[in-house]
């Protein structure tokens, strides 16, 4: 309570304003996801699709299109987008980093190395196992950005950490690409690096869907902790924050949520840098308003981006990290330029 209400003296938040984003952003991700299934390579009427949907016939391939591809494939956007922004938000208010997020802090490049080597080394491997794979690997690329960083002789700064993170991804993608032509799985791992959500299927919505809700679960129970955590750990220890304890259990949901998207997405950048900004520019600095209103955004972004890469060239698809980038690429530069000046 103390901390709680310290907190509320300094800052502002808008409960009101994160309620009409979360209603207005549910529904608007309805009609993103309803785009999703509508818009693809093959043509396909609204009355098929609602047949799809009230009377489904095993033996139309329009019917096996709606429910066996373009279904999981919205659902898949939706919850990867969601998860990823989530762990950026964590991530920011953890760190206290304007360009802390899984693409850059390297945990996205060390899930899609680590999920390699299981690609060449076990031929058979099952989509559990890859995402088992993806969370070391998560842990990994995060473990090799801190231990560079912290050789830092002026400590961490923001942009050091993505310079670390930078260098790591460079790395790591390096050594993927030669197990790759080596094993002679390039073919499988270019999915990973493209990113999206072209081939996903129900087996794989069904591993994602819990991780997601544990993490998004996770989050929630320590999101007023991370919002003590984002005033700075001497103020955060000093109102009585356990901050061992919320770091642990703070880099787990990010590993969870991370490993988890990576697994069934592949590298899919910028959307965990992104919309946390925007977010808390919109709801203020309570991350019990930040997380849900992040998950919603990320999830509305990607299934968005997801439709777009679709229409710019049909019948072929651009691949959503593409996408994504265009837009991640130019807020990174701006949160670079600006958080510079601590170097």
């Amino acid at each position: 309570m103390q901390a709680n209400h310290s907190i509320t003296k300094t800052k502002t938040y808008h409960p009101k304003t994160a309620v009409a984003v979360i209603v207005s952003g549910l529904c608007l991700l309805v009609l993103a996801m309803a785009s999703s299934i509508i818009y693809g390579a093959a043509n396909i009427k609204l009355s098929t699709i609602w047949e799809a949907f009230v009377h489904f016939d095993s033996s139309s391939t329009a019917h096996q299109i709606i429910q066996r591809l373009r279904m999981p494939r919205a659902v898949a956007a939706a919850l990867i987008g969601g998860s990823l922004a989530v762990s950026g938000a964590v991530m920011q208010g953890m760190t206290r980093n304007a360009l802390a997020s899984p693409s850059i802090m390297g945990v996205t490049a060390g899930a899609t190395f680590v999920m390699s080597i299981g690609l060449a080394f076990m031929e058979s491997a099952s989509n559990t196992t890859l995402m088992l794979l993806s969370f070391a690997g998560a842990g990994l690329g995060a473990g090799l950005v801190l231990l560079i960083g912290s050789l830092s002789k002026r400590g961490l700064t923001p942009v050091k950490l993505a310079l670390a993170g930078s260098a790591v991804t460079a790395l790591l993608s390096s050594i993927s690409s030669a197990i790759a032509i080596h094993f002679n799985v390039a073919k499988d791992i270019s999915f990973w690096y493209a990113g999206g959500v072209s081939g996903v299927q129900w087996v794989n919505v069904q591993l994602l869907i819990p991780v997601s809700i544990v993490g998004l679960l996770l989050a929630l129970g320590l999101s007023r902790s991370i919002t003590v955590m984002s005033l700075g750990e001497e103020v955060a220890t000093g109102l009585g924050q356990k901050t061992g304890i919320v770091k642990f259990l703070g880099t787990l949901l990010v590993l969870l949520l991370t490993g988890a998207a990576v697994a069934v997405g592949g590298t899919i950048g910028f959307v965990g840098l992104v919309i946390p900004h925007i977010v808390r520019f919109i709801v203020g600095p309570d991350y019990r308003l930040i997380i849900p209103c992040s998950a919603v955004m990320g999830a509305l972004l990607l299934v968005f981006a997801d439709v777009a890469a679709r229409m710019i060239n049909p019948p072929f698809e651009t691949p959503v990290g593409a996408i994504t980038a265009i837009i991640g690429v130019p807020f990174f530069l701006y949160l670079a330029r600006r958080e510079g000046r601590g170097l």
